[in-house]
């Protein structure tokens, strides 16, 4: 699903802010090609950073040393290959790359491995083995491509793990356990899933508020799938799902109770703790507990008359057709907004400390399948509210309440970097040793450039250009996801 990420600055000129060109290499993309696609990642084996950059006639890979130095560059025509965009990537143990290729239109997955050495490539062919089965998720984790996909009829997950050409299969079975709807009412797997898609959560990357609010999410960690389920506003139902021996492994952890019985929920998974939120319009209950035992780490509890002293940014409403957002005054209004959207709450570890964001985003009509030419695809009714509310905190390594830090954090300099500058496209970021590397087309360069950011102030500037890092999920075009 493409989302427009909005970002409150303030209206003074932007610094370099903590910045340091890479990299850069001549790329003659044309302006109207919709082939245009670049992937910039790392071969966490070698430290190698890898570039894939396409266009409707050619694929350029360019990899450079951990270094930062380009030491191997291949451009080869995409034959067979027309029509098809990149999926995912995976590294090979001899360092080289393979790229997996399909079209929205095919069940087909085409795998290309590429030898830059001998600057030759190979082409295989994958097919699900049914023809009704569709992809839930892509995942690329210790230099693995994973597929995980379901299949209409059936109350399954598959997931599939390509490693140095073969293709592992694991199957989940759901059958066995029992799901309840928002209504309490027992539902299958397969509806829950139909009336919910599955949402991808990576834990390196800052997650939007949008995207932390759907009810159904999974997080990949350590060989396993971890698939959150907060559809019952009483429970989070969790499941384990080991990648290595295919067990099943279900858990629930209730949500505090609140005192009016109608509430809105949802959680957040993140290194062995789940993050909770509930609210409705008297109050608000935010807990931590431990993933393993469900035992409470935190709670924090606040009613529409009490001020949230945690929280370090304002109160932040914003409409669809607003260009910034307005503030709210209190806690009651906050609780009265956040009543009539989407629940969740997000949040990111830079290794210091935690910062999360805690709001509601448009609540959709529904989602449902159309199926056409044998291809089955989601379509969704429309927004019934397009307004999205949120505030921010922070937590230190012992859960506990602290004070925002003010100077910017990497991503903050990244993003304010992107809405300044026009003529930077096709952007990939992804984080390499202690910083992040933003990889980005410029169009009046015609240039790909791989730029560092830092956490901090950049030099000479003691106040923090960027009010907030703000990922609002504004005026939503659904796609397919």
């Amino acid at each position: 699903m493409k989302k427009l990420l909005l970002f409150l600055l303030v209206t003074y000129q932007s610094t370099l802010l903590s910045q340091t060109v890479l990299a850069s290499y001549p790329l003659d993309f044309k302006r109207y090609d919709q082939n245009n696609t670049i992937v910039n990642v790392e071969n966490k084996a070698t430290h190698d950073v890898f570039v894939f950059a396409t266009n409707t006639q050619n694929l350029t890979i360019l990899r450079y040393n951990s270094a930062l130095f380009l030491k191997d560059e291949f451009t080869v025509p995409r034959t067979n290959l027309e029509n098809k965009s990149i999926l995912g990537y995976s590294f090979s143990e001899d360092g080289n790359p393979t790229l997996y290729w399909a079209s929205e239109e095919s069940s087909e997955i085409f795998v290309a491995k590429y030898y830059l050495e001998t600057k030759t490539y190979k082409i295989l062919k994958f097919l699900f083995p049914s023809g009704s089965e569709y992809i839930v998720a892509k995942f690329q984790s210790n230099n693995l491509f994973y597929l995980l996909s379901k299949e209409l009829a059936s109350h399954t997950l598959t997931a599939y793990v390509f490693k140095n050409g073969i293709v592992e299969e694991r199957i989940f079975d759901f059958a066995a356990f029992t799901f309840q709807n928002k209504r309490g009412q027992s539902v299958s797997f397969s509806q829950l899933i139909k009336e919910n898609p599955i949402i991808k959560i990576d834990p390196e990357d800052y997650t939007p508020l949008d995207k932390a609010s759907k009810k159904s999410k999974i997080y990949l960690e350590d060989n396993h799938l971890i698939l959150t389920l907060d559809h019952n506003p009483k429970e989070t139902q969790l499941f384990d799902l080991n990648l290595d021996n295919q067990d099943v492994i279900e858990k629930k952890i209730a949500q505090s109770e609140i005192k009016t019985p109608r509430k809105l929920s949802n959680s957040f998974y993140h290194e062995k703790k789940l993050y909770q939120i509930n609210a409705n319009e008297d109050e608000l209950v935010f807990d931590i507990k431990n993933y393993d035992s469900g035992e409470l780490i935190k709670n924090a509890r606040v009613a529409k008359e009490d001020t949230i002293r945690f929280k370090t940014s304002p109160f932040l409403v914003q409409q669809g057709g607003e260009r910034k957002p307005r503030e709210l005054k209190n806690t009651k209004r906050f609780l009265q907004h956040l009543a009539a959207l989407e629940i969740g709450l997000s949040l990111y570890n830079n290794g210091t400390s935690t910062s999360m964001t805690l709001g509601g985003t448009p609540r959709v009509g529904g989602a449902y399948y159309t199926v056409m030419n044998d291809t089955f695809t989601w379509d969704y009714l429309p927004v019934v509210n397009d307004e999205t509310v949120f505030f921010e905190t922070a937590l230190n390594q012992n859960s506990e309440f602290i004070a925002k830090d003010p100077a910017p954090m990497a991503l903050d300099n990244l993003y304010y970097f992107l809405n300044n500058s026009r003529k930077a496209i096709l952007e990939n970021i992804f984080r390499f040793d202690d910083y992040y590397i933003l990889g980005y087309y410029d169009t009046a360069l015609k240039q790909y450039q791989m730029r560092k950011f830092i956490d901090g102030f950049p030099e000479n500037e003691t106040q923090n250009p960027i009010i907030d890092k703000a990922v609002f999920s504004k005026p939503f075009s659904f796609e397919k996801p």
